[in-house]
């Protein structure tokens, strides 16, 4: 951002679209946890709020009284520094604040930052806000992937909106981008934002590969559910083929084979698949047994990183073969902040790009998204290489 009035204006466009992603639920939709890492909408509009108040507000704000003294305990996610919290598979069970107090929580700390940042203008100040929004950010992705994770798990499977497109179309012929071996840079390197998990920017030596230009299709996916890929142990880690048996999965999230037609959920409804659609919700388990069975591999971060200037990427989240890692340098920061990123790098695969769901201003080549093997809620796809 250019200026802290700037800062403040994406500020509030932020927390504008965080309720605008909301309206189209109805008041019984804001609580339903049905799994543990799905969490209630309401909890999501009261949590990033919760970040604004506990890390901006209440140590910079001069005589900040606190909207409501319990709200910390409720809203806290996983910060340690910060005190107790809500187990999180209890999310679901909190009918109280009720959503009414959640939003006017909401309006009380989008005032309070208004105020301080009138009054206030120093670089701490702002770098402390920018994380906020795009900590909100990552937020409305999770939003949005929640709330289809709750509706799509109502026997109803209810509409949430007309009006957001899920499967863009992949309409280019496939074909294989060759990379030279050599010595790349990677990691984050200019004043835009990034998180600390991109910095560290370091050399990697890749040997000779080829990328696919395209994700892999929904009709591509579908040949490897046909041919038998989800019977076929030797395509799978043993951790992937034990998932797979002992949850019967047998084709992505939210698919339905009605009458021997596929369908598969969406936002806008139960739909017939759209063949060339890139396929979604598929775990890394999923995403490397797919590519074992086309004699491929999926590509590393860093080989992503390399290439991605050679084709598009934001459709889907893409699960890469690396494990989620410091970078050389990587420095932890001091206080509740240092719990963002770095506690997290253990038992993860990085995904590269972004999503039909990721907001606008918060995708970058450099960011490190990063999920367990088996997860799935999120538009999750794949690209493959060898």
């Amino acid at each position: 951002m250019t200026s802290t009035d700037s800062l403040v204006d994406f500020f509030l466009e932020t927390r504008l679209h965080t309720e605008n992603i909301c309206k189209p639920l109805e008041i019984e939709d804001y609580v339903v946890q049905p799994i543990v890492d799905v969490s209630p909408p309401k909890w999501h509009l009261g949590h990033t709020t919760w970040f604004f108040e506990e890390f901006i507000l209440k140590p910079h704000f001069k005589g900040y009284t606190v909207f409501d003294e319990d709200f910390s305990f409720v809203f806290n996610s996983y910060y340690e520094t910060v005190g107790k919290r809500v187990v999180r598979s209890d999310r679901g069970n909190l009918s109280r604040p009720s959503v009414d107090s959640v939003y006017a929580y909401r309006t009380y700390v989008t005032e309070g930052i208004k105020t301080l940042f009138s009054a206030s203008q120093n670089q701490e100040l702002d770098d402390l806000l920018e994380i906020g929004i795009h900590h909100e950010k990552q937020h409305q992705e999770l939003l949005l992937t929640d709330i289809k994770f709750i509706l799509g798990n109502n026997p109803l499977l209810p509409v949430y909106s007309n009006n957001f497109k899920e499967h863009p179309h992949e309409n280019e012929p496939q074909e294989w981008i060759s990379m030279d071996e050599g010595i790349y840079e990677i990691g984050h390197n200019s004043n835009t934002f990034c998180y600390d998990n991109e910095l560290g920017r370091h050399k990697v030596y890749l040997h000779p590969f080829q990328v696919s230009k395209n994700l892999i299709t929904n009709q591509e996916y579908m040949a490897f559910i046909e041919a038998g890929g989800y019977k076929k142990f030797d395509l799978w880690h043993a951790e992937g083929w034990d998932w797979i048996n002992q949850n019967n999965i047998s084709a992505p999230l939210y698919w339905h084979n009605i009458d021997g037609l596929w369908h598969n959920y969406t936002l806008n409804g139960l739909q017939e698949i759209t063949p060339n659609a890139p396929v979604t919700h598929i775990s890394y388990f999923e995403a490397f047994a797919f590519a074992q069975w086309k004699g491929c591999r999926l590509a590393t971060e860093f080989e992503w990183e390399a290439a991605q200037s050679l084709f598009n990427w934001g459709k889907r989240w893409e699960w890469t073969e690396s494990a989620y890692l410091p970078y050389p340098n990587y420095k932890k920061a001091d206080g509740a902040l240092g719990e963002y990123n770095g506690k997290f790098m253990v038992n993860q695969k990085v995904l590269r790009g972004g999503s039909v769901a990721t907001p606008v201003h918060h995708t970058r080549p450099t960011y490190r998204n990063f999920f367990q093997t088996q997860l799935r809620w999120q538009y999750t796809g794949l690209r493959l290489a060898k």
